[in-house]
């Protein structure tokens, strides 16, 4: 069999992908490698979100790359700043120039035998093509870009307005002068409602239980102030780790001190939003901080449309839409010319293409996650997923640094793929440990996670920055193998061919 077309095949152009590209650049120099990308833009989230003050749901400084500084004054980033970010890392280093767009990957198929995978795209015309690569670096990200979460709300067809998925937000909306329902309390629910209050009559928040939401300015102070004093890139680092620190204190707080730390929560919430306010209904979850991912707002702006009287909140059940709006369990009607329903995503794994080993279907449920980026029993493939703690690319650079180093390590060691075996005494628990109904949806499709190491997804960065840049690659789980023809024939030439 004729030598793979790549060395390396990165599945997805988006923040993740674009990252990967970058560190196969500079740590695996001599690989070949391509990304497909199955729209028709690279940019990933931050190209197909186009709402009403889509941003970042936390700081530039952690969701920026460990190897590119974010110079710009905001560290909590607008939607096309940061897309501009990811263009610019792309064009500077001539990553672009490795993208195939509209390239959809419908299916993923692993020869032991010629350690190759065979990856089937669909095209826009409908037509199919292959590509074939040794290794695969999936950075599809963890949702369904076609669909967003739309639940089967009662009477939907009644309504006489709009409604609409912020996913697939319509180009042309003029919500000028019209009264607008957003359905949820998540992190697009409170960033559209303070971006639509300039135009719109009124803006509800139609919530049916509260989420823990906190405040904090756009600008990091202490990260420009470090900016103008010292080299950009050591005042990146310091300002990366500063904030690092900051979040994984704040998340284990949360975890061991849940009844003070609601408590700060709730202060706060108190001084943001004044002293009448009902905040009992509202702002009181009945989960503990961090059993769900606590949502950002810059500035306070959700707080300051809600005490300017130009949003308000209601916290209830939907019993029904009507012709001008939605009328609720306890017998209020909201009147709406527009609803918007920020009711989630549908997470997906390895972006729903078809996965084979040998010609043997695979489930993603019947795997276990070693080290939170690769599958048990899956040779030779990365998935990138992110923190749910913390910034996406802080795992995203640690996971793409660790593949480099398995890339590099089987070459000096002459083999030719390596796969993570789950032993007998590893126990099974859900992938991901949050209590969000995206999540809940979503376990009997995902992935599993082990009850200890390399198994256990930790959700820790810094104990993540020790086990994947320096920990050994070599351990009980990880095997590694030489190709099938390889063994048979004993050559060097076959081995090459591989």
């Amino acid at each position: 069999m004729a030598r793979p077309d790549y060395d390396v095949l990165i599945v997805g152009a988006g923040l993740s992908g674009v990252g990967a590209a970058w560190h196969l650049l500079n740590e695996c120099p001599g690989k070949t490698f391509a990304i497909l990308e199955g729209r028709d833009a690279m940019g990933g989230t931050w190209d197909l979100f186009r709402y009403p003050g889509i941003r970042s749901d936390s700081d530039m400084y952690t969701l920026g790359y460990n190897f590119r500084p974010w110079t710009d004054g905001k560290a909590i980033a607008d939607g096309p700043s940061i897309l501009n970010y990811i263009h610019n890392t792309a064009e500077q280093n001539h990553i672009d120039q490795k993208i195939h767009y509209n390239h959809w990957v419908e299916k993923m198929d692993w020869s032991s035998e010629d350690a190759t995978w065979t990856v089937t795209a669909k095209l826009p015309s409908g037509k199919t093509k292959t590509v074939t690569a040794n290794y695969l670096l999936n950075c599809s990200g963890y949702y369904r870009y076609d669909q967003g979460y739309m639940p089967d709300f009662p009477g939907k067809d009644q309504f006489q307005g709009q409604l609409i998925h912020p996913q697939h937000w319509p180009e042309d909306l003029d919500y000028t002068g019209k009264k607008v329902v957003v359905i949820g309390s998540g992190a697009t629910a409170v960033t559209l409602i303070p971006s639509m209050t300039d135009k719109a009559a009124h803006v509800t928040m139609l919530q049916r239980s509260p989420t823990y939401i906190i405040s904090q300015p756009d600008a990091d102070v202490i990260a420009n102030a470090l900016n103008r004093l010292l080299p950009k890139r050591l005042a990146y680092q310091i300002t990366r780790w500063k904030n690092v620190s900051l979040q994984t204190l704040f998340y284990q707080a949360c975890r061991r001190y849940p009844k003070a730390m609601r408590r700060i929560l709730r202060l706060h919430l108190r001084q943001q939003l004044g002293k009448d306010f009902d905040i009992d209904t509202h702002f009181n979850p009945s989960y503990n901080p961090w059993d769900q991912r606590l949502c950002l707002v810059p500035n306070g702006d959700l707080f300051k449309v809600l005490r300017r009287g130009e949003a308000s909140i209601v916290t209830d059940h939907i019993d029904t839409f009507t012709e001008n709006g939605i009328r609720l369990k306890s017998g209020e009607e909201l009147e709406a010319d527009i609803i918007i329903s920020a009711t989630g995503l549908n997470l997906v794994t390895l972006g729903g293409a078809e996965i084979s080993v040998d010609g043997q279907h695979i489930r993603p449920s019947d795997t276990m996650s070693y080290k939170g980026m690769m599958l048990s029993d899956v040779p030779n493939m990365s998935m990138i997923v992110g923190y749910t703690n913390a910034s996406w690319t802080l795992k995203a650079d640690l996971a793409s640094e660790y593949t480099c180093r398995l890339l590099n390590h089987m070459d000096r060691q002459g083999v030719d793929y390596c796969v993570p075996v789950v032993g007998d005494d590893v126990k099974e628990a859900p992938f991901l440990d949050l209590e969000a109904n995206y999540v809940l949806r979503a376990l009997d499709h995902l992935p599993k996670q082990g009850d200890r190491a390399p198994w256990k997804l930790y959700q820790n960065y810094p104990l993540d920055l020790i086990n994947l840049r320096f920990g050994p690659l070599k351990d009980k789980a990880m095997q590694f193998r030489t190709a099938h023809r390889v063994a048979q024939s004993g050559g060097q030439a076959a081995r090459s061919a591989a």
